[in-house]
């Protein structure tokens, strides 16, 4: 119930549908001439698209998540195993086409195949299902698994979790599956915008693992050359921070995390 119910709140309240649509009932609106009442819903929300967009709202907010977890550094020491996060393959296109069609968190995939290189003993796992609520369901770990090869490694050098459909499932069922010890050291690999939420996620289920965060989409220092100028790349990181923020929220209030932004 909790996957599905935020699956639909998010198609209708996610900032940039719910601004076009709001602007859309306003046309409507003046259309049926109630002018004042149209233009009530469609000023605020055309405004605040375009403050979003061109005036960088998602910079800070994007910050405040990729800013919490630094960059992993290796200590010499041995590591146990490796976690990567689904959400990096685009499911559609991949299975249509009988390739690996990749997304903009396709740095958990090469994250992958370089710490399989540097940790030949190490335990690889790689855990994602299928996260819609409709559509032909075929899982990403299926579709990894058919092309790892393409990465450089060997059959069966990844384990897969294969039934999750989140990032709560994909902690309690990598769980479910391996039952780590407690000495054990396991690397988490998520984006850096995901990696608070996910590292509150498994230690609730039972995981001890530190932060390997790949893929930040901020550039402290950097924002004049690193901005992109499109108003559309804007809203959609606009609308995955908020996302992630009320999936935050919305994990420590069902219990599924102990914090609300969980810290290293």
């Amino acid at each position: 119930m909790y996957f599905i119910a935020s699956k639909i709140l998010w198609l209708i309240f996610s900032p940039s549908n719910f601004l076009l649509l709001s602007a859309a009932v306003g046309t409507l609106l003046i259309a049926l001439r109630r002018r004042m009442a149209g233009l009530v819903l469609i000023i605020p929300s055309l405004a605040l698209l375009l403050i979003i967009g061109f005036w960088h709202a998602d910079e800070g907010i994007a910050r405040s998540l990729e800013s919490r977890f630094p960059p992993w550094h290796d200590d010499g020491r041995p590591v146990d195993g490796v976690i990567v996060l689904g959400g990096s393959i685009r499911i559609g296109p991949s299975a249509a086409w009988e390739t690996l069609s990749l997304n903009g968190s396709a740095d958990r995939l090469i994250a992958m195949a370089d710490l399989a290189r540097r940790y030949p003993s190490a335990k690889i796992v790689f855990t994602g299902g299928y996260g819609a609520l409709y559509g032909r369901a075929v899982s990403e770990a299926d579709l990894l698994e058919r092309h790892a090869a393409e990465f450089g490694l060997a059959s069966g050098r990844i384990l897969y979790e294969r039934q999750s459909r989140n990032t709560r499932e994909n902690a309690v069922f990598t769980h479910e599956m391996l039952h780590p010890a407690p000495n054990e050291r396991w690397l988490l690999v998520t984006s850096a915008w995901h990696m608070p939420r996910s590292i509150g996620l498994f230690r609730k289920a039972g995981w001890t693992v530190e932060a390997y965060p790949v893929g930040w989409t901020t550039a402290p220092g950097f924002e004049d050359s690193g901005t992109a100028p499109e108003l559309s790349e804007h809203l959609a990181r606009f609308d995955t921070m908020v996302r992630e923020w009320m999936g935050l929220i919305a994990a420590r209030v069902a219990g599924y995390s102990d914090d609300v932004l969980p810290s290293p």
